[in-house]
């Protein structure tokens, strides 16, 4: 039997995922990170993107979108405190395009230096959405 993790996915509208793992995958302000149960303590801040955890035993990946936040990693418990958190497979692709073009307008029309900062951000969630919700479709395995 492989070893394993706890791991809690919460946002501000509630917890979204809570049990065991073999495997999660993240991605930390400073690159994807990739944590395994007995992991030795770490906190960092987490960029837009898809969270992934590999509950084991031959069970499918399961994708998670997160909009940012804080991964804070225990030996025996990972703790993901996000500003927003989805089940992958319940993101709108539409929705998510049309965030895309619209920050990808307001940055080539950029008028002062706080509205492009705030397009930089949303094309940033809108991307990650996008390449979350492929990936579920993929299947990606990892």
């Amino acid at each position: 039997m492989a070893m394993t993790i706890h791991v809690d996915i919460v946002s501000a509208e509630g917890e979204i995922f809570s049990g065991s793992a073999e495997m999660v995958y993240a991605p930390a302000a400073m690159g994807e990170v990739g944590i395994a149960p007995r992991h030795t303590p770490m906190v960092t801040r987490l960029k837009p993107g898809e969270v992934r955890v590999d509950t084991g035993g031959g069970k499918t990946m399961q994708h998670f979108y997160v909009s940012g936040g804080i991964l804070e990693v225990q030996p025996h418990l990972i703790t993901v405190l996000a500003d927003t958190a989805l089940r992958a497979a319940d993101l709108d692709e539409a929705a998510a395009e049309e965030a895309k073009r619209r920050a990808e307008e307001a940055i080539s029309n950029k008028s002062a230096e706080f509205e492009y900062a705030r397009a930089q951000a949303e094309l940033a969630e809108a991307v990650a959405q996008l390449r979350a919700i492929q990936n579920v479709r993929k299947g990606k395995r990892s």
